[in-house]
């Protein structure tokens, strides 16, 4: 069950972390990363085209086709990826979904959750793929 971000952002994240495990420039269609990441063929490539349209991953059509990523892994920060997808609603907008929610018009949970909040986006904004590589190979392989 997801708390913070969809299952499209989800299965986004485990997806080009996957591609960033790879050598640079190698290709995996849809069926491939599907089959890693344990999700439907046609949801990740959903997914991989919202991705390819932001620029974080690229593709190529055709018989020999697929996806790759469009940048190092140390240039592309986690938050690029929940952007393009999710977009930045819930690091902006009142988690309880009242309107008139700020720091002078708290709602009950506005104090608290504006800390987590705020960890969780900056360690969107620090990590790149590449600070997640040896995790996300150990991962892989007991998937």
């Amino acid at each position: 069950m997801t708390v913070l971000f969809s299952k499209k952002c989800e299965i986004g994240l485990q997806a080009v972390l996957f591609l960033s495990t790879k050598r640079e420039g190698k290709l995996f269609n849809a069926l491939q990363v599907s089959e890693k990441v344990k999700q439907p063929k046609e949801f990740v490539s959903k997914v991989l085209q919202v991705l390819t349209v932001s620029g974080i991953v690229g593709s190529k059509k055709g018989k020999n086709g697929g996806f790759f990523l469009a940048k190092p892994a140390e240039d592309i920060r986690l938050i690029e990826i929940v952007a393009a997808i999710d977009g930045m609603e819930v690091f902006e907008k009142c988690v309880l979904g009242f309107s008139e929610c700020g720091d002078t018009h708290p709602c009950p949970v506005h104090n608290t959750w504006g800390k987590i909040r705020d960890e969780v986006h900056n360690m969107l904004m620090n990590e790149t793929l590449k600070d997640f590589k040896s995790k996300t190979l150990d991962k892989l392989i007991t998937l």
